[in-house]
């Protein structure tokens, strides 16, 4: 075997292994070393994107911001959800996550001047940098979670991000060792000959 299909098997693998791992079953007491943080976040860099326009931006959040964070979301969400609709668990969600994670990443989309480029376009690239983004950090050993709670689309959360009017966050991802002893959830794909239409 050449080292092209050595290459493309390992590849394989961490693809075909990649899960999503929610906060809970992360190690928040374990850090991220700063330079693999940045090595994840090259590989995100280096996502496929149209005119070249780099959309994707990220928000990082370690340490004590990750409190503040925490505060500013359970705070958006009285503010932004009517009493009806209230839901205590999902408010103390909001507050407990960002703590059980040792690393949490505002996924955002910087929009940019280059209009000429559908708005979708650019979403798809920022989604292509968060794959690389996920697949390294699986290929290291550390768990991730993309999170979209509705409340992240807000004025308020852009302006908490110092993000444009027509800049947009698409969700948090929470990135941390799995902790000891924690199985890697199980997953399936139903065949891939069911999706394809060869014309």
């Amino acid at each position: 075997m050449g080292s092209k299909d050595s290459d493309l098997s390992a590849l394989s693998a961490i693809i075909r292994s990649r899960r999503s791992i929610k906060p809970n079953l992360m190690d928040p007491d374990k850090p991220v070393d700063p330079m693999l943080l940045d090595t994840l976040l090259e590989n995100a860099n280096w996502a496929p994107t149209h005119g070249l326009t780099e959309p994707w931006r990220f928000t990082v959040f370690t340490g004590p911001a990750r409190s503040k964070l925490a505060g500013f979301l359970q705070g958006l969400y009285q503010v932004l959800t009517p009493a009806h609709a209230f839901k205590q668990e999902k408010h103390d969600k909001l507050g407990r996550n960002p703590l059980l994670a040792p690393v949490v990443l505002a996924i955002c989309m910087q929009r940019g001047t280059q209009s000429k480029i559908p708005m979708l376009e650019e979403v798809e690239a920022v989604a292509c940098a968060v794959q690389n983004l996920h697949l390294s950090a699986s290929a290291a050993g550390l768990g991730g979670f993309w999170s979209s709670p509705p409340i992240l689309s807000s004025p308020e959360m852009k302006a908490f991000l110092g993000l444009q009017e027509e800049d947009t966050c698409l969700g948090l991802f929470y990135l941390g060792w799995p902790k000891e002893g924690v199985s890697i959830p199980e997953s399936r794909r139903s065949p891939m000959k069911e999706k394809v239409r060869w014309f």
